[in-house]
């Protein structure tokens, strides 16, 4: 085993809020192809909300990476859960656009007048995924905030 292995840690992102709209409405925000793309700022293309549906979001390239993030659906338990496997980046990458295998879980309860959504992006190897941690950490944040001005045009 090399250093680095023996020192890799693995982190993840989590973000809970709570918000004044009813599960259904953040479900239909969560999973609407055409609304993804408004809160996250990427069109996912290929997306439906069923288990073992490959499809993929495209940002910056960088180096030996054309920028594709591969997603595939894990799980989907309608109205509660969706899960979904978020990769891209390339082994000869460092920093941004390094190789990066995590997952992404958005879980909605009901929560008294709203919804609480909490969003877990797990599967960060650090020090690999140093770089995608931090610019993930911050922008899962405004991503969330994002979800709830979507929802809350929905009526």
């Amino acid at each position: 085993m090399t250093d680095a292995v023996l020192h890799a840690d693995t982190r993840e992102i989590v973000i809970d809020e709570v918000f004044p709209h009813a599960p259904e409405t953040i479900w239909k925000t969560l999973t609407t192809g055409a609304l993804m793309a408004r809160w996250l700022n990427m069109t996912p293309a290929g997306f439906e909300p069923v288990a073992g549906t490959r499809f993929t979001y495209q940002t910056s390239a960088a180096g030996a990476w054309d920028g594709t993030i591969q997603c595939q659906v894990l799980e989907v338990v309608p109205g509660r859960l969706l899960a979904y496997s978020w990769k891209g980046g390339d082994a000869g990458n460092q920093g941004y656009g390094s190789l990066l295998d995590t997952i992404v879980t958005f879980t909605l309860e009901p929560a008294e007048g709203g919804t609480r959504l909490r969003v877990v992006h797990s599967g960060f190897v650090l020090p690999r995924n140093e770089t995608a941690y931090r610019n993930m950490s911050g922008g899962w944040t405004q991503v969330v905030g994002r979800i709830g001005t979507v929802a809350g045009e929905q009526g």
